[in-house]
């Protein structure tokens, strides 16, 4: 795979990350942009990458692996600026739902929130590499165009 094209993928989805990280601050759409980002991103992000040109034919197995890099660098971006922020506005305005995280850092500590993240942005990587999938297959089939396969050439090295 290019990598320009990871580099690209991997900025795109840290930044969309981040936005949805302060999004998720707003009561109102809290839920929709959680589930967009665990389940979804990665066809939005797809989706905007081939509408701007940035990408070309993509299989199937590239668009599980882009999928999957934009569902685990944009839930730790999400993470990153959702977290800080949560806390404080927990801590200005004392009736905020704070999702339990003030109160995990005064239990639990701050190794269990970094696991807890990790093992978040895995399953959101998970979820996305499977929308990923199903995007390219889409544009696959709607496109008509499949990627030339590489085909396994056997030879032997003689001494």
């Amino acid at each position: 795979m290019n990598q320009l094209l990871i580099k690209q993928t991997v900025i795109l989805s840290a930044i969309l990350g981040g936005i949805f990280g302060v999004l998720t601050l707003i009561p109102f759409v809290r839920n929709f942009t959680f589930m967009i980002l665990i389940l979804c991103i990665s066809a939005v992000i797809i989706v905007y990458m081939k509408k701007r040109d940035l990408i070309g034919v993509i299989d199937l197995k590239e668009g599980s692996v882009l999928g999957g890099i934009i569902g685990f660098v944009s839930f730790i971006t999400f993470s990153i600026a959702f977290i800080p922020l949560v806390t404080i506005v927990g801590a200005i305005l004392p009736k905020y739902y704070t999702y339990g995280i003030s109160y995990l850092f005064k239990v639990s500590g701050f190794f269990v929130l970094v696991m807890l993240v990790v093992f978040l942005a895995v399953l959101s990587a998970l979820m996305n590499a499977f929308a990923g999938l199903v995007t390219a297959y889409v544009y696959e089939i709607l496109s008509g165009i499949k990627k030339e396969e590489n085909k396994n050439v056997d030879f032997e090295i003689k001494e």
